[in-house]
């Protein structure tokens, strides 16, 4: 069984829209974050007075890592608070490789803080390197807030090895997800000794305010928009289950239902992350996008089921209280630039394709999708996609694999032949990452500045 959600008025209305392209505000937060950095280490250096011998040379090196690792906490804790210019601006999968990296900087500075301070101290009592455990032992036991520092250097390490690439993937997803938002923990907790035992706020009382603000700052941020936005827009919309209906073996959609929902200020190409308040599935929330354009009283999610999570969506029963964050995400037509846009969608990555194929401003012959699926009978939502192509005067391409298992040819020659002046179209992509990396590829070969090629991972 499948269904068809007709094209609403407002999907109507936003086709005729005028191309307002939107730049991304990255580079100037970058510029800002930069210039951040660059005032904590002015703060070292004119704090730092003129070194004689090896000790205060490793404790000089003890404390610029520890100050940066404290400025780049502060960055990875906003890294995941969820700020709309963030997460529908730059763009939620960007956001995600920031943390990471910058998780992995942070974490690797905080070892390097403990040791080189640890090594530092040893040194002026007189004792060598081989006495760093005992000296960090003493200086746990000692000094004010360490202990808490212990604890939450304790949490550090245990997050970034769970984040690491290969014990990731071995995780299940709810597992690693809870793990890792001690992250929050970890930073309240090596906070406080940063201002009781920093020699560098001891002597700067303008930079202690400045750090308390800057910590007190995105805090601030992150109750705001991870706990009281999710909450108002719970306690306003009362969304629920409506139905589930299966598209193709595998695939289902999930209608849900609420006040206003038009209201809530999603955008076609965006998601939200969705809990569904039945058994089992309480404490799990996953991301899933919109696959079609919000309507007043519904909106739809179309999920394969390709883990514990998305296989439980097909037995949800009506009524099912819903809970979700968002939106996220800035694969929206404010990032288009041109008047000819190519949508190329991998096997579920249809989803955020499929509203946008509904809803991106344009005239007959300006929008194509091209759709990639192992089969025909893999083709979710082809009778909606084939009525819209209809709607709208679209073209809508499928490529499947030919009856022997071989796959169809997306390379930069074919792409030149099928669509007539590549090179000036955006390119929206969605898909698996090996089939998004091939797309972007062929898509460069073939002439698209990757400007125009607008692409988002959802698997986070």
């Amino acid at each position: 069984m499948t269904t068809t959600l007709a094209g609403g008025r407002a999907a109507r209305r936003q086709t005729m829209r005028r191309i307002r392209p939107r730049r991304s505000p990255a580079v100037p937060l970058l510029l800002g974050l930069w210039a951040g950095a660059a005032g904590v280490l002015w703060l070292w250096w004119d704090n730092t007075p003129a070194v004689a011998d090896r000790a205060g040379w490793v404790l000089g090196a003890g404390r610029i890592t520890g100050l940066v690792a404290g400025y780049l906490m502060a960055l990875v804790v906003l890294q995941m608070a969820r700020v709309p210019a963030l997460e529908r601006r730059v763009g939620s999968d960007r956001v995600a490789r920031w943390h990471a990296m910058s998780g992995r900087y942070t974490l690797c500075l905080v070892l390097a803080h403990v040791l080189l301070t640890m090594w530092g101290y040893a040194l002026q009592a007189g004792k060598g390197l081989g006495d760093v455990v005992q000296q960090t032992v003493d200086s746990v036991q000692q000094l004010p807030d360490m202990g808490k520092a212990a604890v939450g250097t304790g949490l550090l390490l245990v997050i970034g090895l769970i984040s690491a690439g290969p014990v990731r993937r071995r995780l299940p997803y709810d597992l690693w997800y809870h793990v890792h938002l001690l992250t929050y923990a970890a930073v309240f907790l090596t906070f406080w000794h940063q201002i009781t035992t920093g020699n560098d706020f001891a002597v700067q009382p303008l930079a202690k305010t400045a750090w308390t603000a800057l910590y007190a700052a995105v805090t601030a941020l992150l109750l705001w928009y991870r706990v009281l936005t999710p909450v108002r827009l719970n306690l306003r919309h009362r969304m629920r289950v409506e139905a589930v209906i299966e598209e193709t073996p595998g695939i289902v959609s999930v209608l849900i239902g609420g006040r206003k929902l038009h209201r809530m200020g999603a955008e076609a190409g965006q998601f939200f992350r969705w809990r569904f308040l039945a058994p089992g599935m309480r404490f799990s929330s996953h991301p899933y996008s919109l696959s079609a354009a919000p309507r007043p009283g519904m909106l739809r999610i179309t999920v394969k089921a390709i883990g514990d999570h998305s296989s439980r969506l097909r037995d949800l029963e009506p009524g099912t209280r819903v809970w979700a964050e968002g939106p996220y995400g800035a694969l929206t037509a404010q990032r288009r630039s041109r008047g000819k846009v190519l949508l190329v969608a991998g096997g579920v990555g249809i989803t955020p394709m499929r509203a946008l194929f509904e809803t991106l401003p344009g005239a007959a012959g300006d929008i194509t999708l091209l759709y990639r699926a192992n089969s025909t009978q893999d083709l979710a939502l082809w009778d909606e996609l084939a009525a819209i192509a209809d709607e709208r005067g679209a073209r809508l391409m499928y490529a499947v694999n030919s009856p022997d298992g071989e796959r169809p040819d997306i390379s930069a020659e074919s792409l030149r032949r099928k669509i007539p002046e590549i090179e000036r179209h955006d390119v929206f992509l969605c898909g698996p990452p090996g089939f998004a990396q091939s797309v972007y590829e062929a898509l460069r070969d073939a002439g698209v500045p990757a400007r125009r090629i607008h692409h988002e991972s959802f698997e986070m």
